[in-house]
């Protein structure tokens, strides 16, 4: 239910590599819902660029066009089509 900033991803990234030989494949990012989500995809796009990492994921049902954008591999759209939850 929590993750690490993007600050400390990568040097994260390098020790999950490094000290316990964890093969990483990408990152994951959810935005707050009440900020704008470019700032937070550029970010990761740039985090990926700069590990060499494949995979991205990030992107909901209301923001999955602009995660596209930024190179996000795996997107979250359950609502668009499965429709809201009640």
């Amino acid at each position: 239910k929590n993750g690490i900033s993007i600050s400390e991803a990568e040097d994260f990234y390098k020790k999950c590599v490094s000290d316990f030989g964890l093969n990483i494949i990408g990152f994951m990012c959810l935005p707050p819902n009440n900020q704008k989500v470019s700032s937070y995809f550029s970010k990761m796009e740039d985090l990926i660029l700069k590990t060499n990492l494949k995979e991205l994921s990030m992107g909901m049902s209301s923001d999955y066009l602009e995660a596209i954008e930024h190179q996000s591999t795996y997107l979250r759209i359950g609502s668009k089509i499965f429709g809201s939850r009640s």
